[in-house]
């Protein structure tokens, strides 16, 4: 009983307190979710309809009886061509990563890193091949712009320059080829040569519809506006579909031309970025190149560059997850009389680094996020800083990076003795001192006159 009266008397423990950690993770919009997810179901129905193409071109192998070609041509392929191949296409990835770098460097406070740029490429490459005209490309990479901090405007007008530069690359990048190699596709193809200029038309006129879209944002409202009414008084647009369509045309048309508006002011970004478009688009139309010198053939680089140039358009102009039935029917066409017996395998091998590798690589990377909340403006100029610091002389050991300490300074011209650390620390020591013992006398001194005082007015 006493032991249980003891018990009873101690009080209980405290509940142990636990640390609370705030979770800073960034806000993504419930539209730009589901429009990811949609996404990823558009990528689910793509792979089953490329499954399908894959065991109809294996038939076709069979039947048409180039199986044997296929293989022998497969079993004298160069391995170092095909990987300087894949190198050159991993600089595509670089690049635009890169491109989007320059794109927000410029902005001390934009939150987005530069893992959180890798994840909206990557994005841009994995849903680019995977959904039909590449559908799903745009809301994927807004929706990791999002989650990396940035407004759902902000980002979709991010999203949406960065689209004008790359469509415009593709246009200017064709227009060179021509120009260099417009007598080529002439002497080879005839009026075929027709085509290639339609597709470059056709390039033009969109490129010049983004740019309308950016510059003269009310017209294209207006526009927009009645086309939406006129569609849907005669029911080809339901109320829920006109609703969404409408909100787009007199909300985000203004941001994305105010965005473009601000971008283009920067006139040296905007080429940077342009530049580093080309480059990047270069590293793609070069792989016919590396497939055709795997086979041991001799090759024109800037014919290989240019014949890249045309199919890529050709591809894009198939509203098909990739470009398929175009990618087929263009190499076969362009390069028929580089590969000769190699076709076949060339195909299957320049396919395969340009569409399937890069699914490959790219699904990984969409999950890549940035940590530090830090932005690129700043990283860059504290880096730059201690660059032109180590450059100038400033770097370790200097008074102003917090060098070595105790050792004699030295100040040319002046007339002051060279003092150690320690000697200052004895100086300032003694001085400490005398103020006090002068403080104390003085104290003293007050007191004294105080009880002179007093005795005085004791006397009267």
């Amino acid at each position: 009983m006493a032991e249980e009266q003891d018990t009873q008397k101690k009080p209980k423990a405290a509940p142990k307190k636990v640390a609370l950690k705030v979770s800073a993770v960034r806000s993504v919009s419930p539209a730009d979710n589901a429009a990811d997810k949609k996404s990823m179901g558009q990528v689910r129905k793509t792979v089953v309809f490329l499954g399908f193409v894959a065991v109809a071109y294996a038939l076709y192998l069979v039947f048409t009886g180039q199986v044997d070609e296929f293989v022998t041509s497969l079993a004298g392929v160069d391995m170092s061509w095909i990987v300087a191949g894949v190198v050159c296409f991993l600089f595509y990835y670089v690049f635009g990563i890169l491109a989007y770098v320059l794109s927000v460097a410029a902005d001390p406070d934009c939150p987005v890193g530069i893992r959180d740029l890798m994840s909206v490429e990557a994005s841009g490459v994995f849903f680019m091949r995977l959904t039909p005209n590449s559908a799903g490309a745009p809301p994927a990479q807004i929706f990791r712009l999002t989650r990396a901090g940035m407004s759902a405007g902000a980002a979709s007008a991010l999203n949406f320059t960065r689209t004008i530069i790359y469509e415009t690359g593709e246009g200017l990048f064709a227009a060179i080829m021509l120009l260099f190699c417009g007598s080529y596709f002439y002497e080879t193809f005839g009026d075929v040569t027709l085509v290639g200029l339609f597709l470059f038309g056709f390039k033009v006129v969109q490129v010049a519809g983004f740019v309308a879209l950016c510059l003269l944002p009310k017209p294209v409202m207006a526009v927009g506006n009645w086309a939406l009414r006129f569609a849907n008084r005669r029911k080809w647009l339901k109320d829920d579909q006109f609703e969404k369509y409408y909100d787009v045309v007199n909300t985000q048309v203004m941001e994305f031309s105010r965005a473009f508006k601000r971008a283009a002011v920067n006139v040296p970004e905007m080429l940077a970025t342009m530049l580093v478009t080309l480059l990047q688009l270069g590293c793609m139309y070069a792989l016919p190149y590396f497939v055709l010198r795997s086979f041991g053939e001799p090759a024109d680089f800037m014919i290989c560059l240019a014949s890249g140039s045309m199919l890529e358009l050709l591809v894009n102009a198939v509203p098909l997850p990739g470009g398929a039935g175009g990618a087929e029917v263009g190499f076969a066409y362009l390069f028929k009389g580089m590969y000769g017996i190699h076709l076949t395998a060339g195909f299957v091998i320049w396919r395969a680094i340009e569409y399937l590798l890069p699914v490959i690589i790219a699904a990984p990377c969409m999950g890549l996020r940035s940590t530090s909340g830090e932005s690129i403006n700043r990283r860059a100029k504290r880096v730059w800083k201690r660059v032109r610091g180590f450059v100038s002389g400033r770097g370790a050991g200097s008074k102003k990076s917090g060098g070595a300490r105790g050792g004699v300074t030295v100040k040319p011209g002046a007339k002051r003795k060279a003092v150690t650390a320690g000697s200052k620390k004895a100086a300032g020591g003694s001085d400490v001192e005398a103020r006090i013992a002068a403080g104390k006398a003085a104290a003293a001194a007050k007191k004294a006159e105080a009880e002179k005082a007093a005795e005085a007015a004791g006397e009267k």
